[in-house]
Order: structure tokens, then sequence, then C-alpha cells
């Protein structure tokens, strides 16, 4: 028995890298501002342990799913081969129950915050999971991959109001753009890779320097939209000096990558991206504190 539940237990680590959990940290932030200005106070803490909990079963479901879709293609990208499914230390089986445990845990963790939470959870679950076939047939997939980071505010706010408006639709659409220009950046990588198997990344169908043109104008509009969201809630000035280091930090993103050179891609992508989420999410807290 004991051999059997340590056996688990090393799956589930082995699946929790194979999904990057810890890269959770991109979308959580955004997803705990809508919570805390949906009342433009702390929720209570069973709202919040929910909101968690839904959070980690819908992005552990859409990463699990990826990795058993995308199989195929991690077996022949040199970048990718690597991984434990192509490898062959996770079967797909497996990852698949985890699937499944990880998507039924967020639609029940919806259940438990309100009723049109869990109405709407079934179509949040056909967005991020829908996502992984996108780049077969769209360049568009940067943008779906951008609505389903998106979701989170949006979907906090519902957690906690009971109600969708339109204030968290436009912090969703600042996520939806953010997250779209460092996906282009990340797709750097695999232009060449693209090519050869038809797969519908921007930088594979437009170039490095359109791509990351393109990823440019993204990152432009999003301190805007960030910018936008804070004058519809009338939020303060420690706000926008948040929105202003944004800002900066995707300007500093930008200038980590050239069309001919993709050595830092890893470093915009995973570092700068992660202090992006978790400093607007700091600056947005303290400026509602201060803001009382």
């Amino acid at each position: 028995m004991f051999l059997t539940l340590q056996k688990l237990f090393r799956k589930v680590l082995i699946i929790l890298e194979t999904i990057k959990f810890e890269h959770t940290v991109f979308a959580l932030p955004f997803a705990l501002t809508g919570a805390l200005l949906a009342r433009d106070r702390v929720p209570d803490l069973r709202t919040l342990g929910w909101i968690l909990v839904a959070m980690i079963g819908a992005r552990s479901s859409a990463m699990a799913f990826n990795r058993i879709v995308d199989l195929r293609y991690d077996m022949l990208n040199p970048r990718t081969a690597n991984r434990a499914l192509p490898c062959g230390t996770l079967k797909v089986g497996e990852v698949s129950a985890f699937t499944g445990v990880s998507a039924t845990v967020f639609v029940f963790a919806a259940w438990k915050l309100n009723h049109l939470a869990f109405v709407l959870s079934p179509i949040a679950l056909a967005v991020i999971l829908g996502y992984s076939y996108t780049k077969r047939f769209t360049t568009l997939s940067h943008l779906i991959l951008g609505l389903a980071l998106g979701i989170a505010p949006t979907a906090a706010w519902i957690a906690v109001t009971g109600r969708l408006e339109h204030a968290p639709v436009i912090l969703s659409v600042a996520v939806m753009f953010w997250t779209a220009g460092f996906d282009i950046i990340y797709a750097l990588q695999d232009i060449e890779f693209d090519r050869k198997q038809g797969l519908f990344s921007i930088p594979a169908m437009l170039g490095p320097s359109k791509g990351l043109m393109i990823s440019r104008i993204f990152h432009m509009v999003t301190p805007v939209m960030l910018a936008l969201f804070g004058i519809v809630l009338r939020l303060g000035t420690i706000y926008y000096v948040g929105v202003g280091v944004v800002a900066l930090l995707l300007v500093y993103e930008q200038a980590l990558v050239r069309p001919d050179d993709h050595s830092k891609v890893n470093a915009a992508f995973f570092t700068i991206n992660g202090i992006v989420s978790i400093g607007y999410f700091v600056f947005t807290a303290v400026d509602m504190v201060f803001r009382r």
C-alpha cells in the first residue's frame, strides 16, 4: 500500500513538472486582481479558496490536455522530445486521468462559488481545452491562448459578484494581448519546425521580424487596456504607477529578443512575465489599500 502511494505521488510530481505547474503564476495574479476589485475588498476566505481551487483545476487540465494533443509534435520536435510523455516516463492514460480529475475539480469549484460560475464553467473549459487544436488551422492561436488566460480575471469577478460586468472584460482583453504577445516570442524557437509541420504560428507564417512587430503591437495595447480598466474603476495613482512599470517591463522583454537572436527567449518568456503578473497585482492591491 505504501509503495503504491509512493509511486502515485511520484507520478503526480512528474505530471506537475510536465505541465509546468509553477507557470500558474502567469494568470493567477490577474484572477486575484479581479477578485479584489469586484467589490474593492478582499473576498471572504471561502470564496477566495474556491477561486484558487478553480484556477488550479482549470490551468492544470488545460496544460495536461495540451501535452496529450501535442504528443505527436512533441515527439518530433528536438526541443520537446525529452518531455515525460514523448520519453515514455508518463503514459497517455495517466495524463488523461489527471486531465479529467483537474477539469472535474474546476467545475466543482465553480459550482461551490455560485450559479453563474457553474453555468459558464463548460464554456470556459471549451476555450481552455480547445486552444490546443488551434495552431493546426489558424494564426489566431496566439490570441486564443490569450483568451484562455484572459478568462481568469472575469471569471474571478463572477465568482465574487455572481454577475458578468463590463469592467473585468477590459482587464481580460489586456491579459489576452499580453499573453498573445509573449506567446509569439516563445514561438520564435520553433519557426522551422512549425513550417515543416504546417503549423500556423505567426512567426512561422510571417517570419521573425514581422512576428516580433505584431508581438510589440500586442504589448503596446496591453498597458493601454490596463489604464482603461483603471479609468473605468476610478483606481488611484499607485495603480497607474503599476501600469507604467508593466509597460517598462514589456519594453524590456521585447528588447531581449531580436529577429536574428532568440537566445534570451526563455528569460523574456518565463522571468519577465512572472514579474509582470505579480508586480501588477501588488501595485493594484497596494492602491486598493491606500484608497480606503
